[in-house]
């Protein structure tokens, strides 16, 4: 059997159903990528980088997963498309986005992928659900936790805890 390894992914999504896109994500991710050990919260902020646009709905999540790097980047390609994401252009609005935030401690600078993410530690819309989920995660380039990189951003950006709403009936 293959050794697993521990990735963090942060899903956003700002256009359509949000939550029931970011669940979808989720399930085509264990489907596609690996089991997923680990779930943030749901939280809303305001787009980053062209912020004329509906704010972002984000979640990290923890995943064990025997795929190298290329891999998992085109597993999420697929599953982009899938839920309906065209790249046109960067920071637009899109139904999904799917980064890859580590992979495990491994640092990887290609033309096509970069690990640990280059802006992760600029975004408290990533830092803050990494933060629930990883606080003690150390960035193998900074050498600092995610809870050190929290509180050293310069981000202004405000992230706000979200709970998805339910049809669901309470058992009575």
């Amino acid at each position: 059997m293959a050794k697993l390894i521990k990735i963090h992914l942060l899903t956003g999504a700002n256009l359509g159903d949000r939550f029931g896109t970011l669940l979808e994500a989720n399930r085509l991710i264990e489907e596609k990528i690996g089991h997923i050990e680990k779930t943030s919260s749901f939280y809303e902020t305001e787009a980053w980088g062209n912020v004329d646009q509906p704010a972002y709905l984000n979640q990290a999540l923890e995943v064990a997963t025997a795929l190298p790097p290329g891999a998992i980047l085109s597993a999420i390609f697929e599953i982009e498309e899938h839920l309906g994401r065209v790249r046109r252009s960067k920071w637009e609005s899109r139904p999904i986005d799917i980064d890859i935030l580590f992979y495990e401690d491994k640092i990887l600078n290609t033309k096509d992928l970069t690990i640990p993410h280059r802006h992760l530690h600029r975004r408290n819309f990533v830092l803050v659900p990494m933060l629930e989920i990883a606080p003690d995660k150390l960035h193998p380039v900074l050498k600092k936790t995610i809870e050190e990189l929290y509180d050293q951003t310069e981000d202004t950006l405000d992230v706000m805890l979200i709970e998805p709403l339910t049809t669901e009936t309470p058992a009575g």
